[in-house]
């Protein structure tokens, strides 16, 4: 089946529990006139807790748009996005969503530990229960021992399993990765998502990864595709990933 602009809404609908984000015909567009990027177009899309997304597709095709605008850290320029079984507290909404963005976003002053227990202490976590949850996520993805680690003694991969290990310590509702396995190794690629799908089902959370990888894509039994700023979903598995 494929879903157009327009047609019946994109969800998985192979999988039951309550709608933790949808779109409703949303659309981003930067600038205006002439030199206007419409990033993403027309879009509607429901997100179940259960959902197992793999969001591919071209860069530039609005990937990375969606999943801002899903996270409620971008607004539409037309359209709604709602997440129904998040309440309508925006802060409470806040700490059920957990992004993993695509570029460095851990604090320099901070050491490892402290970067992944911040947002926890931000929502109210006791220190010690912050530092020890921020532990086992560190242990998880597999950085445990660079818990003292100052970000600038990080390389690149590392870095974005440390990230990982923030969202995930948070336990989120809803997890959107943006091309999380990108600066790893196929090895570490390979753990990172099990860690992220293992962690889902533990938590009942919802999973939408973007990425430009076939391997990881497989991973996942759903499979959203963005061209030119439009959502179509289970389109051909060979086409996607070009």
């Amino acid at each position: 089946m494929t879903v157009r602009p327009g047609d019946s809404e994109a969800s998985t609908d192979t999988r039951t529990g309550s709608i933790v984000a949808e779109c409703s015909a949303v659309s981003r567009t930067f600038g205006s006139g002439t030199t206007a990027v419409h990033a993403v177009r027309d879009v509607n899309c429901r997100i179940p807790s259960q959902a197992r997304v793999a969001l591919t597709g071209p860069s530039g095709s609005g990937k990375s748009t969606l999943l801002h605008l899903l996270a409620g850290i971008d607004t539409p320029s037309a359209g709604m996005v709602r997440w129904p079984a998040l309440g309508h507290d925006r802060h409470h909404r806040r700490r059920k969503i957990g992004v993993v963005f695509q570029g460095p976003s851990l604090l320099p002053s901070l050491d490892v530990t402290e970067n992944v227990a911040l947002p926890l202490l931000f929502g109210g976590q006791a220190d010690d229960t912050a530092r020890r949850r921020a532990g086992a996520a560190l242990d998880l993805v597999g950085v445990g021992d660079l818990a003292a680690k100052l970000p600038d003694e990080l390389s690149g991969g590392q870095l974005q399993r440390v990230a990982i290990a923030r969202v995930l310590a948070a336990r989120p509702a809803l997890i959107l990765a943006d091309e999380p396995t990108g600066k790893l190794d196929h090895n570490n690629a390979e753990r990172v998502v099990a860690v992220l799908l293992d962690t889902a089902n533990a938590i009942g959370g919802a999973l939408i990864i973007a990425t430009h990888d076939a391997s990881v894509a497989a991973r996942l039994p759903d499979r959203w595709v963005m061209r030119d700023g439009q959502l179509f979903t289970h389109l051909n598995a060979d086409r996607d990933m070009t």
